[in-house]
């Protein structure tokens, strides 16, 4: 039995310099579909061709290619989180909000992979 309930729904992170034309690239070569750009947030998201899967995408100056952390959707993040953490689950400082858009809370496994928590706050899941 898991300490946690996740949704069915997990969001692939990876970092890019520009979150536009990747988002371009990825809409011509691979078929994905823009979901949306929060420019203010500096973060894209593309739905997969996978139900339930889609691709984020954070800017940064100096992208770490390879280096991709996935996003596990959760209903309630912080009864999610507080299990957790009683289950001694390391977390990365505190839980993140974006008003009306998501929450999210980066945790990590035995071998310090970053894996994250996020909770739908659009109303939309």
């Amino acid at each position: 039995m898991s300490i946690v309930t996740l949704d069915k729904t997990i969001t692939i992170a990876i970092s890019v310099k520009d979150r536009h034309a990747s988002a371009a690239w990825y809409e011509e070569k691979l078929g994905f579909a823009l979901l949306y750009h929060l420019d203010e947030a500096g973060w894209s998201e593309l739905k997969t061709m996978t139900d339930g899967v889609t691709l984020g995408m954070g800017e940064q100056v100096e992208p770490k290619p390879g280096n991709s952390v996935p996003f596990f959707g959760i209903a309630d993040i912080n009864a999610g989180r507080k299990n957790l953490e009683a289950a001694g689950v390391k977390f990365d400082g505190d839980t993140e909000v974006i008003e009306g858009m998501v929450s999210t809370a980066t945790f990590y496994d035995p071998d310090g992979n970053a894996l994250m928590l996020a909770q739908d706050l659009t109303g939309s899941s």
